[in-house]
């Protein structure tokens, strides 16, 4: 009944070698990963990833792909010893995936930490930058947080909630398939091109929805599901569903990044608890995705299956009404803090958006990069299809402060901030306290030599004495926090203390 829950974000980022295009971007992702883990020394990139629970093709429709007619993308259980992986001291995994330096962030429980904890992998990837661009001899790399290089390659950023199991995932895909349609008007991050390869002139909404062609699927690489149905927890089965959000983009407005945390998880609280009366279903979901991201004017009129018709503004603005009374029903004595800033957002940017979008230009992606190229096209008299449009796109996303449009503007104080500075920096090495991110995170920074893996369920410790690994699993994924194990890994000076206490805690 909140916009609490388990949660998290993963960013592959575009990678690139100014001057070079035939650079081979499995090996620089690699380059990037390794950059970051040599500056921590044995405090990170010691640790390889546990395979043993991924479930990659087990689908939550409730049957499972067979192997041989998997495609090769669909395997993330299968481990490639020449590509690097490593877990970090604040509880993320850091690795290449499918030609990408990927950053996926540590569980945490709300909307705010989620934010912050990806900012993290932002300023990993800025210092692996850094780090490569000292090495002398070596080509510079170039880091995008974006989705697209605008020539037909989409690269994800996923998102992770956790759910009730006893939820019906036939009610989650019916109530978040129209939601989902509407989102990306508040969270989209704005693209110059309309198409999977921009063969067409214009500006849109989202990065990624034009690569979307199936409403449920299990595949995250081809024929793009907007529910993804890949059945892996990561947590107790019975108990527990992980809803793996693929549609997104990658957000650096902070308040786009709330709303898309927030919304998104308010509207599984109200599945979960079948609050939602209203039957908002979309005609043709796709196609509407599609048509709602290429109208940044917002007028595109959604066709529902009942025959009425909505904006992608006022559908939102339905949801947001069944949130309203849904939580004024379940909360009498007043709503969190977190639930309250999420709600009065969402309506305060759904306000803006409704009078006149650009309003939104210090809060939300596309609107904030459709104003700086309008001020070219307006200064210059640019037409969409001039390839100076498509560089500033991509100049945008750049990590780097000094080049990056979006790091420029926020500088100038045009973009409004959520996260501070020092918040974000000690995020890129500590884990947060109320998950078992913290229990690896901490295991990682205090007992590096004795870990040989880790997952987002267990850690492997090798501990000199025994013959055989040591696996701690964790399964529950509120437990190992630092409430209940912070003194616990104060006061054990080794891995070998440690399992032994935590064998007497246990029973």
């Amino acid at each position: 009944m909140t916009v609490r829950r388990v949660m998290g974000i993963e960013t592959e980022y575009g990678i690139s070698v100014p001057g070079d295009p035939t650079a081979n971007p499995m090996l620089l992702s690699g380059h990037v990963v390794n950059a970051y883990a040599s500056t921590r020394g044995s405090r990170a990139g010691r640790a390889s990833w546990d395979y043993e629970d991924e479930m990659p093709l087990h689908d939550a429709r409730g049957f499972e792909v067979a192997r041989q007619l998997a495609d090769p993308s669909q395997l993330t259980d299968e481990e490639d010893p020449t590509l690097a992986n490593v877990v970090l001291t604040n509880g993320a995994r850091l690795y290449v995936d499918h030609a990408h330096p990927e950053y996926s962030s540590p569980e945490v429980t709300s909307p705010r930490a989620a934010l912050r904890w990806d900012r993290a992998g932002e300023r990993i990837m800025l210092e692996s930058v850094r780090r490569l661009s000292a090495v002398p001899g070596t080509a510079g790399v170039n880091i995008y947080k974006n989705n697209t290089d605008g020539k037909g390659a989409s690269y994800g950023t996923h998102e992770n909630y956790l759910m009730r199991r006893e939820t019906p995932f036939s009610e989650i895909t019916h109530n978040l398939i129209p939601f989902f349609v509407a989102r990306q008007v508040m969270c989209g991050a704005g693209r110059v091109g309309i198409g999977q390869d921009s063969a067409q002139s214009g500006f849109q909404i989202a990065q990624r929805s034009d690569f979307f062609e199936v409403e449920v699927g299990l595949e995250t690489t081809l024929k793009r599901p907007i529910i993804n149905t890949r059945d892996e927890p990561h947590a107790v089965a019975d108990l527990y569903r992980r809803l793996h959000v693929i549609l997104g983009d990658a957000n650096q407005c902070d308040v786009a990044g709330l709303l898309k945390m927030g919304t998104t998880s308010l509207v599984l609280a109200m599945i979960e608890d079948h609050e939602l009366s209203v039957d908002l279903s979309v005609r043709k979901p796709v196609a509407t995705l599609h048509a709602v991201s290429h109208d940044p004017g917002l007028k595109e009129l959604i066709e529902l299956r009942d025959g009425r018709t909505m904006t992608a503004v006022h559908l939102l603005w339905a949801y947001y009404e069944q949130a309203e009374r849904y939580l004024e029903s379940r909360l009498s004595g007043g709503i969190d803090d977190d639930t309250s800033e999420v709600m009065s957002r969402w309506a305060s940017v759904l306000t803006k958006l409704e009078r006149d979008p650009m309003e939104c230009a210090r809060e939300i992606d596309w609107v904030a990069k459709l104003a700086l190229l309008q001020g070219y096209r307006d200064r210059d008299g640019l037409e969409w299809s001039n390839p100076r449009l498509k560089a500033i796109d991509i100049q945008w996303s750049d990590v780097r402060p000094e080049k990056g449009l979006f790091h420029r503007m926020s500088g100038r104080g045009r973009i409004e901030s959520l996260i501070e500075d020092a918040a974000v920096e000690a995020a890129m090495t500590n884990p947060p306290e109320d998950t078992r991110a913290y229990f690896r995170g901490r295991c990682l920074e205090k007992y590096p030599s004795e870990i040989a893996a880790a997952s987002w369920d267990s850690v492997i410790f090798d501990v000199p004495g025994h013959a055989a690994l040591q696996r701690v699993p964790m399964l529950e994924p509120l437990r190992g926090t630092r409430e209940g194990v912070g003194d616990l890994i104060d006061r054990s000076p080794d891995a070998s203390t440690l399992l032994r206490e935590l064998a007497a805690v246990n029973g």
